[in-house]
Parts: structure tokens; C-alpha cells; sequence
């Protein structure tokens, strides 16, 4: 028992010389438990790389550095968000209003169930936010909101955005937004002062919020 320990903590080799490629997924996974411990500004390649059993250049050999790391984490965080507006969207059906009210509960479900690539994926000045593939799935997510925007208020693709559309689509934008950020501090409140739950967040709270947008824009 003892001669295992003293393995474990001497110099033995590291398990980056025999992970191939498993060693990639490892780091991203590793990389998201440093972001939920100690936050995006707390972040290290260093950390990243204990947690995942490797030694601390081991990352340089799949992301360059910490940058490249968290980018790939932010693209992945991106990528999972399409995904998921997506589908809420067809959740919708042809009503372009239940398909806003749709995607914004996708939206603040995912901040609540990923805090950790959230919080990156909107923290662009520590990963690059001009990687190409990064930038494509960024504007994917967007451009489901904005086609179910375009539907609410009639404007084909072809034409451009007026005032008031522009205004919806920023306005519901700020709201789901600013409810994910207000979720995950916990600064949410029910109408008796106590700390509102996940489900009223999402089944009460939120749709109340952008139901009176929507109201606001027919008018």
C-alpha cells in the first residue's frame, strides 16, 4: 500500500504519454470543473491540467494555451446553445410568440444547467472571440431568435430590420439574458421576497416578462 503512494506522488510517468486521444475530451472536461471552482478570471491551463492527470504542458499540445482552451470550451458552450434554441423553436410550432416564449426558457434552462460554459461563452475577453468556427455557431444561436423575431413582425429575410423589430428582438435578447444572469446569482425573488425556484423562474417569471414585450410591440 505504501509503495503505491509513494508512486502516485514521485515522478512516475504522466498519463498524457499514453492518453492519445482521449486526452483532448479530458482537458475540456477538466477545464470546465476549473471554470465551476474557481471562475472565469480564476482560470489556469496549470489547474486544468492537474485536474486531468497530465503534466502542465500536456494542453499546449491540442490548444496552444489558455486561450485556445477556453476558446474550444466557449465553441463547444455555442455550439450546445444552437442546439438547444433549436429545438425549442420547432417546440414552437408556426406561432412565432410561443416560439420566443420557447427559446427563452431554453435559454435561461441552459445557463442554469451549464453555468460554467455560460459564464465563459459570454466572458469574450479571455478567449478568442475572432476564431472563425467559434464566431459561426455564436451567430447561429442569434439567428434563431432573429428568424422567430422576423416571423412576429413580418419581415422577410430580405428586408431589414425596422425600429420596432429591431427593438423586440434586442429587447427579448436583454430580457433572457439579463434573467440567466440574475438566475445563476441567485438575486431572484417570488412575490413573497424568498429566493424564486427553477420552475417558477422559467414557468411563471420569465414568460410573464416576455409576454409583456410582446404585448407591448402589437400595440
Amino acid at each position: 500500500m505504501n509503495t503505491v503512494k509513494i508512486k502516485a506522488a514521485g515522478r512516475g510517468p504522466k498519463r498524457d504519454t499514453y492518453h492519445h486521444g482521449d486526452l483532448r475530451r479530458e482537458l475540456l472536461a477538466a477545464g470546465e470543473q476549473v471554470l465551476l471552482a474557481r471562475g472565469v478570471h480564476g482560470f489556469t491551463l496549470r489547474e486544468a491540467a492537474r485536474r486531468a492527470g497530465v503534466s502542465p504542458g500536456a494542453p499546449a499540445h491540442h490548444f496552444g494555451d489558455v486561450r485556445g482552451l477556453l476558446t474550444e470550451i466557449a465553441r463547444l458552450g455555442f455550439e450546445e446553445f444552437a442546439a438547444a434554441l433549436l429545438a425549442a423553436d420547432a417546440a414552437g410550432g408556426t406561432d412565432p410568440a410561443r416560439r420566443l416564449q420557447e427559446q427563452a426558457q431554453a435559454y435561461v434552462r441552459f445557463a442554469l444547467d451549464r453555468p460554467a460554459r455560460f459564464t465563459l461563452m459570454f466572458s469574450n475577453d479571455v478567449y478568442d472571440k475572432d476564431n472563425p468556427q467559434l464566431q459561426e455557431v455564436a451567430h447561429r444561436a442569434y439567428e434563431v431568435l432573429e428568424a422567430a423575431v422576423r416571423d412576429a413582425r413580418a419581415r422577410p429575410l430580405f428586408q431589414a430590420l425596422d425600429a420596432q423589430s429591431h427593438g423586440l428582438l434586442l429587447g427579448t435578447w436583454s430580457i433572457v439574458h439579463g434573467f440567466a444572469h440574475l438566475a445563476l446569482g441567485g438575486e431572484l425573488r417570488d412575490p413573497q421576497g424568498q429566493p424564486a425556484s427553477r420552475e417558477l423562474i422559467l414557468s411563471t417569471l420569465l414568460p410573464s416578462a416576455i409576454q409583456l414585450l410582446l404585448d407591448s410591440i402589437r400595440r
